[in-house]
């Protein structure tokens, strides 16, 4: 059985569409069924709701008194039935049911599946994937927790609100031994509103909450080095968004709490599994032992470009500036959904001509649409 749970505020049409496209994707009899819990997140109207969706599945409302961001989703999974727990928001829903057939055939170590979460588009161009992520930390509108797992580790910590709580809870799935597995076969479409949000607000929470990610699981040797990384990236984010007042109230707040924060350092081999390391070299490797290179651009800089220059390094390759020649484009981000747009786009410009392009994760092989680019 299939548990979806989804928290909401204040958008009840948004809701509405969404339990549609659910409602549309068929009776789930292929996994034993499956249920809708929706969390309000204490709106001013609360959602007026049946008790199923127009294919018959159930439909349950949890009303909350206020709004707990993502931890939301705990009073949701607390009552789930099912084994597996697919977290979605009030604005994103599975394309179709090719997932369910790929959560029966794993591995009792996959503690959560990571969808590929393409953003919704109301014109013919290329669809582009969510941000975020990494290849072992997911996204928390596209995701299926096992149950058991979650039961295992805890669930979302609220003291983050909304932004980077899904990546303390895969860092808690990592150490207690279970892995994240993406599956290109889990696509979810997400109806991403890009009105109305308030960057500043946005920009104080991703530099606060980034960091305590890095405080409560980073390697001591690493520890200093992420927390300077942590701040450049996200100040030179708030530079761009126009939300430095914001990134400087997320420092006030950090420099409070930093220290304040649990301390469980990962062991190397599974802190370079959390900061994507680990699937660069193997990417790397693989594409150097196919073709050796010599030097390499880094191309599409994004999410812990860090650990490809290393990964880069570590096989003695020179990694060179723009206007230099390069024997190879090394896209130079580990989070899904930018890297395998990067690429994709990238294959399709070069057409056979300049410098062939890599991808720091196989997975951008894996993909057929992707591979026959």
């Amino acid at each position: 059985m299939i548990s979806y749970v989804l928290p909401t505020r204040n958008r009840p049409h948004r809701l509405k569409r969404t339990l549609l496209e659910i409602a549309r994707l068929g009776d789930h009899a292929a996994c034993g069924g499956a249920e809708v819990i929706v969390v309000d997140n204490a709106s001013d109207e609360p959602p007026i709701l049946g008790d199923s969706l127009e294919n018959g599945i159930g439909l349950r409302l949890i009303r909350r008194l206020t709004n707990e961001g993502a931890a939301a989703r705990n009073h949701g999974a607390s009552v789930a039935a099912g084994d597996w727990i697919v977290m979605l928001d009030d604005d994103s829903y599975p394309t179709d049911l090719a997932f369910l057939e790929a959560l029966r055939g794993l591995g009792d170590d996959i503690g959560a599946v990571s969808a590929d979460i393409r953003l919704a588009r109301g014109d013919a161009q290329r669809a582009v994937r969510e941000s975020g992520g990494l290849p072992e930390v997911f996204i928390g509108c596209g995701v299926a927790l096992r149950r058991s797992a979650i039961e295992c580790v805890g669930m979302y910590d609220p003291a983050f609100g909304y932004y980077v709580e899904e990546y303390d809870l895969a860092a808690r799935l990592l150490l207690a031994g279970y892995r994240v597995a993406f599956e290109p076969r889990f696509r979810v479409t997400h109806a991403k509103d890009a009105g109305n949000r308030d960057m500043n607000l946005i920009l104080e929470r991703l530099v606060r909450n980034n960091a305590w990610v890095m405080q409560r699981y980073a390697p001591d040797v690493e520890l200093d080095e992420r927390l300077r990384e942590t701040r450049r990236r996200y100040h030179a984010i708030a530079r761009k968004e126009d939300a430095l007042a914001g990134y400087a109230r997320g420092r006030l707040d950090l420099w409070k709490t930093l220290r304040t924060q649990p301390r469980t350092p990962m062991p190397a081999p599974i802190w370079d599994r959390f900061t994507g390391l680990a699937a660069a070299r193997a990417a790397l490797q693989t594409e150097y032992a196919r073709s050796p290179f010599r030097s390499a651009m880094l191309v599409d800089t994004g999410k812990n470009a860090y650990v490809v220059a290393q990964a880069l390094s570590e096989l003695g390759v020179r990694i060179v500036s723009y206007g230099e020649d390069a024997e190879a484009l090394v896209v130079a981000t580990m989070s899904p959904g930018p890297m395998l747009d990067a690429y994709d786009a990238r294959r399709r410009a070069r057409r056979g001509r300049g410098p062939r392009v890599i991808a720091p994760w196989t997975l951008a092989e894996e993909i057929p649409a992707l591979a026959a680019a």
